[in-house]
């Protein structure tokens, strides 16, 4: 497969999906919004957004499935796969907050071959494919060289439906204001990873993710010059719901104090 060719033909779906999402919120209206479990909200932005992207992909690569957020159709385990977040950060869509994003990945098992998250308060487009670099707005782009974690600025998320971590999260939370420059809670961990791989942010953590809010980040990350593990260390950052990343020695650092806080 041609992977980079892949990528340039999404970003143009990515992008009138964009617009699409951008125009839908300057007449938004809260009453329309769902939950679909605790804290976890939907709009029919979200469900149409996911739809016109899954009609696009089919035709970029045809031979592959897709896991998708929303359901809006059959969830796949073929070879290829899209994976979609058609709108990272609903909540923050749904309060005006400017930090929302599309994610859109294609992979081959826990293999992430083309990533693209375009941020769509600032209509930053960051895209990466395999072994090809990583991009924002067509410029390449890469980690920090940040080596102390006393130097470092660190992103998250907070749990907002799964609370069994609490305590774990809270001593982590805790050692970090008090050894770095500080932390940041922007709400799409897409968003979160896309500028660990430009280097606004030195690292990254969370828990309880799922593949489409990462997949795309974590190969932009890997292609900027970073690394992606678990909370144990491994490589299971894509479908086993813990994450760190960033820059090599700085994602060393961030993995071991979770090992200790989370166990």
């Amino acid at each position: 497969m041609n992977l980079q060719k892949i990528c340039a033909d999404t970003i143009p779906l990515v992008i009138e999906v964009g617009k699409y999402i951008i125009a839908q919120r300057k007449t938004f209206d809260n009453k329309v919004v769902e939950e679909k479990g605790l804290n976890q909200l939907v709009s029919f932005v979200d469900i149409e957004a996911e739809k016109q992207l899954v009609e696009g992909l089919k035709h970029i690569v045809p031979e592959a499935g897709f896991i998708t957020e929303e359901d809006t159709v059959a969830q796949q385990q073929t070879d290829l796969v899209w994976i979609i977040d058609p709108l990272d950060g609903t909540t923050n869509f749904i309060h005006n907050l400017p930090v929302y994003s599309i994610s859109v990945a294609l992979a081959r098992g826990n293999e992430i071959l083309v990533g693209i998250v375009f941020e769509l308060g600032k209509k930053d487009l960051f895209s990466a494919w395999q072994y090809g670099g990583a991009y924002c707005n067509g410029e390449r782009i890469g980690v920090t060289k940040t080596t102390e974690l006393t130097s470092s600025l660190i992103a998250t998320g907070f749990p907002y439906y799964e609370f069994d971590q609490m305590d774990a999260y809270i001593n982590t939370l805790t050692y970090l204001m008090k050894n770095t420059h500080g932390l940041r809670r922007l709400g799409s961990a897409a968003v979160d990873l896309a500028y660990v791989a430009c280097g606004k942010f030195d690292g990254f953590f969370e828990t309880g993710l799922h593949a489409w809010d990462v997949a795309a980040g974590c190969l932009l990350v890997q292609e900027a010059g970073g690394n992606v593990l678990d909370f144990k260390g491994g490589n299971d950052y894509l479908f086993g719901k813990s994450i760190t990343a960033g820059n090599v020695p700085i994602n060393k650092t961030l993995n071991e104090l979770v090992k200790r806080n989370f166990g």
